[in-house]
């Protein structure tokens, strides 16, 4: 299943690598192993702290038609993640940390179909049990983004299935493994 490419999350001290490592995992889709976007934010799990990974996520309504139109054309998700160089977020400390990311992906089919993919600004807060320890995440609010306009003729419709609130998770069960390569993922 998707994991993070191209991001060094061996210490987890880094606040910015442990963000966007999370972001490639949580908005990393198969439609060949999920049955919807949430079940990606479970593989997520490692990087939440132990409170926040004992919540349990539940989605507030069904897969959706823009995953219903994905698993018509059995896709996975590339993501692209950037910090919100705009954000106010405080200024790191010993324990607490916040970063703002913009998530924004591409779909692939088994095929020759493309489509846009998930897309969406995360605000994220961490905590550490002090300096040089790792980072964790303590809190995760999404607010879905607006899909593109001007998407390709085989695109998938512009709803969104993603929910706009905090999302915390379960321990993940691990699914089959998949390559990946650099802020992307790809079926093996």
């Amino acid at each position: 299943m998707p994991s993070p490419s191209g991001v060094n999350v061996t210490d987890g001290t880094d606040a910015t690598e442990i963000s966007e490592a999370w972001a490639e995992v949580a908005y990393g889709h198969d439609t060949k192993y999920d049955y919807g976007p949430h079940d990606a934010v479970p593989r997520s799990a490692r990087w939440y702290t132990e409170a926040a990974a004992d919540r349990s996520y539940h989605p507030a309504s069904g897969a959706g038609d823009e995953w219903n139109s994905w698993a018509g054309h059995r896709t996975w998700s590339t993501v692209d993640v950037t910090a919100d160089g705009d954000a106010d977020d405080p200024a790191d400390t010993a324990v607490p940390a916040y970063r703002a990311l913009f998530v924004e992906g591409a779909s692939q089919g088994r095929g020759s179909w493309t489509g846009a993919g998930p897309r969406a600004n995360v605000h994220l807060e961490l905590t550490r049990a002090g300096g040089g320890r790792p980072w964790h995440l303590s809190e995760v609010t999404t607010a879905q983004a607006a899909a593109p306009s001007a998407q390709s003729a085989s695109s998938a419709p512009s709803t969104s299935s993603w929910p706009s609130t905090s999302m915390m998770s379960s321990a993940p069960s691990p699914p089959p493994s998949l390559s990946s390569s650099s802020s992307s993922t790809t079926p093996s």
